[in-house]
């Protein structure tokens, strides 16, 4: 079965480790010693990508979000590489204006929900 690999897999930070703090906080690793919290104050949106949302002709807003705005093509194609249960991708707009597209395991997405609700 495949494992969710918690990383930024495009965009900005591509490569940082995604971490789980106390089952409290979720953060990107940025450097050795310092990470960045995903939290209301630096996340601006969210959305959860799944087969429906990568097909849906309804979503203007959806498209553009996902689409080129957040990652450009090949980036936006990478991360809905993964379509295993229990692996989560996530494109998230920071409010600094950086974007990226993340993949999570079931216990960070479900943290990660919680703090940006």
């Amino acid at each position: 079965m495949a494992k969710a690999k918690n990383k930024v897999i495009a965009g900005d930070y591509q490569g940082k480790n995604v971490l789980q703090s106390l089952g409290m906080t979720v953060s990107i690793a940025t450097s050795l010693f310092k990470t960045l919290d995903l939290t209301k104050e630096n996340v601006e949106e969210y959305e959860v990508i799944t087969e429906e949302s990568r097909k849906s002709a309804t979503s203007a807003v959806g498209r553009a979000f996902v689409g080129g705005v957040i990652l450009g093509p090949v980036g936006w194609l990478a991360g809905l590489s993964a379509k295993s249960k229990g692996i989560h991708t996530i494109a998230i707009q920071f409010k600094d204006g950086k974007k990226s597209l993340i993949e999570v395991d079931d216990k960070i997405y479900s943290t990660l929900i919680k703090v940006l609700f």
